[in-house]
């Protein structure tokens, strides 16, 4: 086990400002809502049931863990990194939408939580959390509307515009809600956002960037506070390539952020933001970006947010492949996530047919990766080698294996790397939190997830 001081390690426990929301979810009853839970402990409490001490051994397949340990590292890694650089996180809380990793991520100094909708931002409001980063357009009256009526002093919106009609959409929205209510909502603190010829959303040249910026100084419910993108959606690997294109897209959005400071068209009385993904690109955003900081702003401060957020979990396939530490030669993040699944049947030789498929365990950037076998949760396991999975159905994994070398029984156990956390979490109501997946199996934590 990784000889990490008591201080350093997460413990999922409550920071000051969520002690209602964590108690909330210690009283939580388990039942049949919550897969890998056995029946035997339906009744009890989420915190009743952790503080038995539960092993891993005492659940069921099919099963999502997470290990305490490799988050910390992973945690520790990017805090350091960050301080290191002079830049700020905001980590995609869309990767988990788990209160109690964000509560661990702010608690290390994360400038807030990226999410991308109205019904997340509704379920960080509702666990306390303060500064919310939304990169896409407010585009629903509702929503506008809940936003208008929840920011002020304990709880703060910053979203995006890419066009002028999403700036004369808010600000008409906005100024309809003063009308009807009588009331001058706060002002929406808005970024906005350059995209690229592949991207994904955002303004496609720089001049129509001016543009937007222009409408929103000109605009009474509106203030712009920075500028953002997502270089990732024209560069999903991480070869010299796409690292080229992440720099051009960075030059860009350098150029347009000095051309809205010299306008004037940046809120006075706002610090401001550049933000970018930054996953595979961490180094490139920081030594870039960062330029800005020490730019005449007129007084401001400019804040750089990188919104990873996959980071914390990492996993053994997409991410570890594309994974800056380890390419640069620093101590890689950790695959913080497992599956388990038990072999149901074996209806010719070498395959087995194992009861966790599509519905538990993610397939949308690589399938599971066999990793050890054993006769049971928790039991001595064996290095799984020359085995693959092939396919996946909703409730099976096809385990492919050269039975000269590998013994493989019904029932056993076998122990699967995962690649991409994002569509792992949503699988999941509730997650077990072992100390640590290879040594100490204890599970320390049960993560509520809300998607």
């Amino acid at each position: 086990m990784d000889d990490l001081a008591q201080s350093e390690r997460m413990t999922l426990a409550s920071p000051a400002y969520a002690l209602d929301m964590m108690a909330n979810l210690g009283r939580v009853t388990l039942d049949w809502r919550h897969k890998s839970i056995p029946a035997t402990f339906h009744g009890q409490s989420a915190a009743e049931f952790v503080s038995r001490g539960v092993e891993l051994s005492q659940l069921q397949t099919p099963l999502l863990t997470l290990d305490l340990m490799a988050m910390t590292h992973n945690l520790k890694q990017i805090s350091a990194w960050g301080s290191a650089r002079g830049v700020l996180l905001a980590p995609h809380g869309t990767t988990t939408m788990a209160p109690q990793l964000w509560a661990e991520q702010l608690e290390r100094g994360a400038w807030g939580i990226t999410l991308a909708n109205y019904a997340q931002m509704r379920v960080a409001h509702a666990h306390g959390i303060a500064k919310v980063l939304l990169p896409n357009t407010l585009s629903d009256p509702g929503a506008i509307a809940w936003v208008a009526s929840v920011t002020g002093d304990d709880f703060e919106v910053v979203s995006w515009v890419d066009s002028l009609q999403s700036v004369e959409m808010l600000e008409a929205t906005l100024t309809r809600l003063a009308t009807t209510t009588g009331r001058v909502p706060t002002p929406l603190r808005v970024m906005v956002e350059l995209g690229g010829a592949v991207g994904r959303t955002g303004a496609r040249s720089i001049n129509a960037v001016l543009d937007i910026s222009r409408a929103v100084a000109a605009a009474t419910h509106l203030v712009l506070v920075g500028i953002g993108g997502y270089e990732g959606a024209p560069a999903h690997s991480a070869d010299e390539a796409a690292l080229q294109t992440v720099r051009d897209y960075l030059v860009e959005m350098l150029k347009a952020h000095k051309l809205i400071l010299a306008s004037g068209h940046y809120s006075e009385g706002s610090n401001l933001i550049l933000s970018t993904g930054g996953r595979a690109s961490f180094e490139d955003v920081a030594s870039m970006l960062t330029t800005a900081i020490d730019s005449d702003a007129g007084g401001r401060r400019i804040d750089v947010l990188i919104r990873s957020g996959d980071y914390l979990v990492h996993d053994d396939r997409f991410h570890r492949g594309i994974s800056h530490f380890a390419r640069r030669g620093l101590a890689p993040f950790r695959a913080a996530m497992h599956g388990w699944a038990r072999v149901v049947s074996q209806p010719e030789e070498g395959l087995a047919l194992l009861d966790g498929g599509k519905r538990d365990f993610p397939f949308d950037e690589g399938l599971p990766e066999p990793q050890m076998i054993g006769a049971d949760l928790g039991s001595d396991m064996a290095e799984l080698v020359g085995a693959s999975i092939v396919t996946q159905y909703d409730q099976h994994s096809f385990l492919r294996f050269d039975p000269a070398t590998t013994t493989v029984k019904v029932g056993d156990v076998v122990r699967l790397g995962l690649s991409h956390p994002c569509t792992a979490f949503d699988k999941w109501t509730l997650i077990p939190v072992l100390e640590d997946a290879t040594e100490d199996q204890r599970v320390v934590s049960l993560v509520h997830t809300f998607f």
